[in-house]
């Protein structure tokens, strides 16, 4: 028992001194910039309703105002075969033109996610070929509505999954026979890579399963098959500010350092207040990432920058302290 309460003691003493030495390291002023490359997560109303033109200019003129280059309209979510029924994104059309004649060059993908039937729960089979190729025909619709690209976030993706591997193949051969862009959705890097195997053996009726973390190979693996990738980086559940930065910091470093020569990176912001997360918010998520960036040997070959979720969530003074704290690097 005595070396139970002294391994205790130690474990404590350990937490204690990382909270302090994080605090430390969170005081100084990160230096690195803003980029112009940046993404934004967006409501399906743009695609499923009807808007005045005044609305798109005003939508137009925020991406423009706030140097957004990629806008991932929700179109979806995918039905279990696959489809998205038309009705659901019957004002694309509209939106696109509008889009395109109010802020050119910025790239408009279609947002289409489902929860993978996993362990009894969700919905969409992708280990199924029928699915992918239903998945495939509505990648087709979308493409020929005139989105610029396919942005998936189907949840879970674990470290071994094949399937979703073999549909980002397939889509891939797609939209660049269209010159259309291919971007996904991944939760941030697993901290223990190795123990990935035995967390998935909890089955969910425990009250707890594994989050669906990859591993520094996947990521890997996703990059070399697609255009883009967003890392969903919120909802840490840290109790404090510098925890929360650091957290943000060291997966921005670690995956620009992993993928940042093969792929644009977004690292995704939260402009919501998660439940549980009463540290976490826009600012110290943008401070996080410019820290991130600083410890970096060198900037990567790819683009990158961060990815705000989302425009339902983002008010007019979160856009104004976004602007204030992603600083355009011509300032």
């Amino acid at each position: 028992m005595r070396w139970t309460g002294w391994a205790a003691a130690f474990a404590v003493g350990l937490a204690a001194a990382f909270v302090v030495q994080s605090w430390v390291w969170w005081q100084g002023d990160p230096h690195a910039r803003g980029t112009d490359t940046n993404a934004l997560w967006a409501r399906h109303q743009w695609v499923g309703d009807p808007h005045t033109d005044a609305e798109y200019q005003a939508l137009a003129g925020l991406l423009r105002q706030n140097r957004i280059s990629d806008v991932f309209f929700h179109a979806g979510p995918l039905e279990a075969d696959g489809s998205v029924p038309p009705a659901k994104y019957a004002h694309a059309g509209e939106l696109i033109a509008a889009l395109r004649k109010y802020a050119p060059g910025v790239h408009l993908q279609a947002y289409l996610g489902q929860i993978r039937a996993h362990d009894g729960v969700g919905v969409l089979r992708l280990q199924d070929p029928a699915v992918r190729a239903g998945i495939l025909r509505t990648d087709q619709a979308m493409l020929a509505a005139g989105f610029d690209g396919i942005h998936y976030d189907i949840e879970p993706i674990f470290y071994d999954d094949s399937a979703f591997l073999t549909l980002l193949d397939q889509t891939r051969t797609l939209t660049r026979a269209r010159g259309a862009l291919l971007s996904a959705s991944l939760e941030q890097l697993t901290l223990m890579p190795a123990a990935q195997p035995a967390l998935r053996l909890i089955p969910r009726s425990w009250g707890w399963h594994a989050p669906a973390r990859p591993t520094p190979s996947y990521l890997q693996k996703v990059a070399d098959r697609v255009d883009q990738v967003s890392i969903m980086t919120y909802d840490t559940g840290l109790p404090l500010q510098s925890l929360v930065g650091r957290h943000f910091a060291y997966h921005t470093e670690q995956t620009l350092k992993l993928i940042g020569d093969r792929v644009t990176v977004f690292i995704g912001v939260p402009t919501y207040a998660p439940e549980f997360d009463w540290a976490e918010d826009l600012p110290t998520a943008l401070r996080g990432v410019r820290k991130g960036l600083d410890a970096l040997d060198r900037r990567p070959a790819r683009p990158y920058g961060v990815g705000i979720y989302a425009d339902w969530t983002t008010t007019p003074a979160e856009w104004a302290r976004y602007r204030a704290l992603w600083p355009s690097p011509s300032k």
